[in-house]
């Protein structure tokens, strides 16, 4: 039987730890920005598909591997933080380049896989698996609750940031604006990439 007091408390849990700043908003709230909320759905699936896979790999002990290791997640902080600096840096004068080719949301697999870098992402999962994890019980259809809350509750709480990147798109036609909102958007993930490197 499920006890309701576990369940709302990890339906809380995720909606805060997603729904608060981070990489794959800040990521997320600019696709939506540059291509629009449909266009940004792969990108918010392959989030939510990269978190529960992280968190299946957690429960199975992937997550002591950290502990051990404590200079992975140093090396992952700084993956991330340069990839969000790239990311930046592209975004300035990204309007203009919406209307050429090279120019694409991120795709299903590659936000999956983005996952592996966002520490944020790993220490989510971490503490998913050591908050909600019973210690008696059967593992698998622990996992599996988790990962069911996951999957309901984790685009639920991303795409509002696309949606308001969409919303942006939509209403705001002057490109003095647009140009002001890349920059703003590019300083976001400048600070960011900062917030997770000095992160202890």
């Amino acid at each position: 039987m499920i006890d309701l007091n576990i369940f709302f408390a990890l339906v809380s849990f995720y909606f805060v730890m997603y729904v608060t700043p981070g990489p794959n908003n800040a990521m997320v709230l600019t696709s939506g920005l540059k291509f629009g909320f449909t266009k940004t759905i792969p990108h918010m699936s392959g989030i939510t598909i990269g978190h529960i896979t992280q968190l299946i790999l957690v429960c199975f002990g992937l997550g002591k591997i950290f502990q051990i290791f404590p200079q992975i997640q140093n090396v992952l902080k700084i993956l991330c933080a340069l990839y969000l600096l790239y990311l930046g840096y592209k975004i300035v004068g990204s309007f203009s380049k919406i209307k050429e080719d090279n120019a694409r949301p991120l795709k299903f697999h590659e936000a999956a896989l983005f996952q592996i870098v966002n520490p944020k992402a790993w220490t989510i999962s971490s503490m998913a698996a050591s908050g909600f994890l019973p210690k008696d019980g059967n593992l698998i259809i622990s996992i599996f609750y988790i990962a069911t809350v996951a999957l309901i509750i984790c685009p639920l709480s991303i795409s509002p940031w696309a949606a308001f990147g969409s919303a942006i798109r939509n209403l705001v036609k002057n490109n003095k604006i647009k140009a002001l909102i890349e920059y703003f958007l590019a300083f976001l993930l400048l600070i960011t990439a900062v917030l997770i490197v000095i992160q202890k």
